[in-house]
C-alpha cells in the first residue's frame, strides 16, 4: 500500500487532511503500535488512517550527545507503518522553534487547522507542547471543544509486561534479538549503503559486506545468524559481526560486517537490510589470523544450522 508522506502541517492538500490520527514516535513500528492504529481505524473506519510523528526524535534535539537509539530510520519506518494501512504519515520537523509551541497552539494551529484530524488516538503517556505541558485531559477537554474526537488506547502487553520501543531496545543491547523480534512482530534490520572496508576479510577467504550503524542502535557486540535483503528482494542468509573488530582494527567505530553465505558478486553503494535472527557469541580479540579464520567457519556453520531451522519451521 502506498503511503503519502508530509513535512508539514501548513497549506496541505484537501487529500491529506482530515483522518483519524495517531500520535507518536512509532519508533520501530513495533506490535504496541500496531494495537494503536487498529485502535484508530476502529474508532473512525471511514476516516483515512494517518499517523503524526517527528523527525528528528524529540531526544536528539534535547540529549544531542546520546549515542544512537534509533530502532528504524524513517524510510523503514514509512514502510513499516504503510504496511499497517497507514495512508497518510505527518512527519513533522522538530526544531527548536516547534518545541516551545504550546500546547494550545499544537491542538488549534497544527491538529484542527493544519491537518484537519477527525479522530485522534494516542497511549496514556501521550504528553506535548512546550515542555511537554500538554495533558491528555488538556488534549480532551480542547478536542472536544473543536469536533475532534479522542481515543486514548489501552498499553499491549504480554507476560513481560508492556511493549515499548525501550523495552526492545533493550533486548537488543542484552543480546536477544529473538525477544525484539516477539515485540516488533518481525525481525529487526539494521538498513544501509555498502561501504568500502579494508577488504580483510577476503584475503582470508570470507569476503564481507561492511554497514556502517549510521543513526541505528548498536544492538550487542558480537556475533549473529543473519539474514540479508537485496535490492532485488532477494533474501540470502549470512553471519554477521556488529562491534569494533579487536583482532584485526583498532578503531572505536562500531560497524556491521556480513558475510553472505550464498551469493557471489559486488554490492558496494548498494543498500542491504541485514535481519538479526540470533546472538551466536560476544566480541572476542583473537590470537591470530589463523584462529580468527577457524571460528568464521565455526560461526558460518552455525549461523547456516540455525537459519536452515528456522526456515523450516516456518515452513
Amino acid at each position: 500500500m502506498s503511503v503519502h508522506i508530509a513535512g508539514d502541517w501548513r497549506d496541505l492538500p484537501p487529500a491529506l487532511r482530515g483522518g483519524t490520527v495517531a500520535l507518536g514516535n512509532f519508533d520501530g513500528v513495533h506490535t504496541g503500535h500496531a494495537h494503536v492504529l487498529r485502535t484508530a481505524h476502529t474508532a473512525r473506519p471511514d476516516a483515512p488512517l494517518a499517523v503524526l510523528t517527528f523527525e528528528p526524535h524529540p531526544r536528539e534535539l534535547f540529549r544531542p550527545d546520546d549515542p544512537p537509539f534509533h530502532l528504524t530510520l524513517p524510510p523503514a519506518r514509512a514502510a513499516a507503518l504503510a504496511a499497517l494501512g497507514v495512508q497518510v504519515i505527518y512527519q513533522l520537523p522538530f526544531d527548536r522553534a516547534f518545541s516551545e509551541m504550546s500546547a494550545e497552539d499544537f491542538v488549534v494551529a497544527v491538529l484542527r487547522h493544519g491537518i484537519g484530524a477527525r479522530h485522534l488516538v494516542c497511549g496514556p503517556d501521550f504528553a506535548f507542547g512546550h515542555r511537554r505541558g500538554g495533558s491528555l485531559d488538556f488534549l480532551a477537554r480542547r478536542a472536544e471543544d473543536l469536533g475532534i474526537g479522542l481515543t486514548i488506547a489501552t498499553p499491549l502487553s504480554d507476560a513481560a509486561g508492556p511493549i515499548s520501543s525501550s523495552r526492545i531496545r533493550r533486548a537488543l543491547q542484552d543480546g536477544y534479538p529473538d525477544l525484539a523480534t516477539a515485540g516488533l512482530g518481525r525481525v529487526w534490520e539494521i538498513v544501509g549503503p555498502v561501504m568500502h572496508g579494508d577488504a580483510r576479510g577476503r584475503t582470508i577467504g570470507f569476503p564481507t559486506a561492511n554497514i556502517p550503524l549510521g543513526r541505528h542502535l548498536e544492538p550487542a557486540r558480537g556475533v549473529y545468524a543473519v539474514s540479508v535483503r537485496l535490492p532485488d528482494g532477494a533474501v540470502v542468509p549470512g553471519v554477521a559481526n556488529i562491534g569494533r573488530r579487536p583482532t584485526v582494527a583498532t578503531g572505536s567505530e562500531s560497524r556491521v560486517e556480513v558475510h553472505l553465505l550464498d551469493f557471489a558478486g559486488d554490492l558496494y553503494g548498494q543498500e542491504l537490510a541485514v535481519a538479526l535472527h540470533a546472538f551466536l557469541r560476544s566480541e572476542r580479540r583473537f590470537g591470530g589470523i589463523d584462529e580468527l579464520r577457524a571460528q568464521i567457519v565455526s560461526d558460518a556453520a552455525t549461523a547456516r544450522r540455525l537459519l536452515d531451522q528456522a526456515g523450516r519451521r516456518s515452513a
